[in-house]
């Protein structure tokens, strides 16, 4: 069988590149979206934290010339806010500390870091995305990461970093899929928590076959990015599920992690899951659409194949 056209934008194997070197945690960590992987300008890199990460910090005091979102979310699909541990991150030289799954927006020029582990008590995952360069050497090259400092970042501008952070979701996407998963899912990034971020980003646990899977869709606008993460901190490749993600009219067969690439215009779905071994993380990120009206509004197709209107979509369901 000829392989599909559209299998580079898929990304099945990551590549272990970033933060080499460091003890109790995934180092190399998995790059599962790159300009060399899919063609994709945004580069997101995310590993396992096993203990307290030995240096601790060894992420030193750093700056970009793009903007950054860090996210760090808890290995419990039960407690899906709880971290796992508590963590110091200097942004623009005010601590910031958190112990919930928490979303960062950093935006270019403001130097962040270090980075602190105050306390661990299970796994989780830290995930960085670059916005705007998919080469890590732009990204990172330069940028001081891991260089120590003998001494703590102070604050030299009279503005509170806090408003770049967001310890709590919203509950607002899927709602309409409402069985083997976490729904509504948990937005950890949008124009509507922090006005500067002109990205969306939703994520969620499966735990069971998805029902009903979700339709195909385009976007006109936007390109995405989809990651399917496996919640096994043991052996992180694996998916924990069997499933199919529509691109075009071919259906791509998944059963590891895997990040897609989906660039605007290029209709995408169904997604449908076969089977469901381990729970396993969903996220999709929306590029350029800070909202999820943005994002997705008439972007569904319906069972007669014939795109549904923002109004026409059924009704959300309460939240469960």
């Amino acid at each position: 069988m000829a392989e599909s056209v559209y299998e580079k934008y898929a990304v099945r194997k990551p590549i272990y590149e970033a933060g080499p070197g460091i003890k109790n945690r995934q180092s190399p960590t998995m790059t599962f979206m790159s300009e060399k992987q899919a063609g994709a300008p945004y580069y997101i890199e995310l590993g396992w934290i096993y203990d307290i990460p030995d240096p601790n910090p060894h992420i030193h005091e750093h700056v970009h010339d793009y903007d950054e979102i860090v996210i760090h979310w808890g290995g419990d699909y039960k407690r899906p806010q709880v971290l796992g541990g508590e963590i110091e991150f200097y942004i623009g030289g005010q601590p910031i500390t958190f112990n919930t799954t928490t979303g960062i927006f950093i935006p270019a020029g403001v130097p962040h870091g270090p980075l602190t582990w105050k306390k661990f008590d299970f796994p989780h995952i830290e995930m960085a995305m670059m916005l705007g360069t998919g080469d890590p050497m732009k990204g990172w090259g330069q940028s001081g990461i891991s260089q120590a400092k003998t001494t703590a970042p102070k604050k030299a501008k009279d503005f509170d970093y806090e408003q770049y952070v967001i310890r709590s979701p919203m509950r607002e996407a899927g709602a309409n899929f409402t069985a083997g998963r976490q729904t509504p899912t948990m937005t950890y990034m949008s124009k509507t928590q922090i006005n500067v971020a002109n990205y969306y980003i939703e994520f969620g646990w499966i735990w069971d076959i998805v029902k009903p899977g979700i339709p195909k869709m385009v976007h006109d606008n936007y390109d995405e990015i989809v990651l399917h993460i496996g919640g096994d901190p043991n052996d992180p490749e694996d998916l924990g599920g069997d499933m199919e993600f529509g691109m075009g009219d071919d259906l791509l067969q998944f059963n590891k992690s895997y990040g897609m690439w989906v660039p605007k215009g290029v209709v995408h779905g169904p997604l449908n899951w076969h089977k469901v071994r381990k729970p396993f993380i969903e996220m999709a990120i929306m590029l350029g659409a800070g909202t999820m009206a943005e994002g997705w509004g008439g972007s569904f197709f319906g069972e007669d194949g014939v795109r549904m209107r923002m109004e026409n979509r059924p009704p959300t369901p309460p939240m469960k």
